[in-house]
C-alpha cells in the first residue's frame, strides 16, 4: 500500500476538467486508488465518486492506491496532481 497527501491549489478545486484527467490517469493502472479528503472518501477511476467529494482549493486530499503496480501509480498520480491541480 502506498500514500501521499496533497494540498489542492488550483483555485477552483476539484472540477469536471480536472477531475475527468485524473480517472484518466488513475484507469491506466491496475491498483484501486481512493482519494480521501477527511470527510468523503471516493474511487479514483470513476468521475462521479471525486465530483461529490467536492474537493475546495487548500484541502488536503490523501491517495491510498493498492495492488500490483501501486509503486508505479502512487509516482504517476503525485506527478499528475502536482502538474494539474
Amino acid at each position: 500500500m502506498k500514500q501521499f497527501t496533497y494540498t489542492i491549489t488550483d483555485a477552483l478545486g476539484i472540477h469536471a476538467r480536472p477531475a475527468g484527467l485524473l480517472v484518466k490517469k488513475a484507469a491506466e493502472f491496475k491498483s484501486t486508488v481512493t482519494v480521501d479528503n477527511g470527510v468523503k472518501k471516493g474511487d479514483a477511476k470513476k468521475i462521479m465518486s471525486l465530483m461529490m467529494m467536492a474537493v475546495k482549493q487548500g484541502h488536503n486530499v490523501t491517495f491510498t492506491i493498492e495492488g500490483e503496480d501501486e509503486d508505479a501509480a502512487a509516482a504517476a498520480l503525485e506527478a499528475f496532481m502536482k502538474e494539474n491541480l
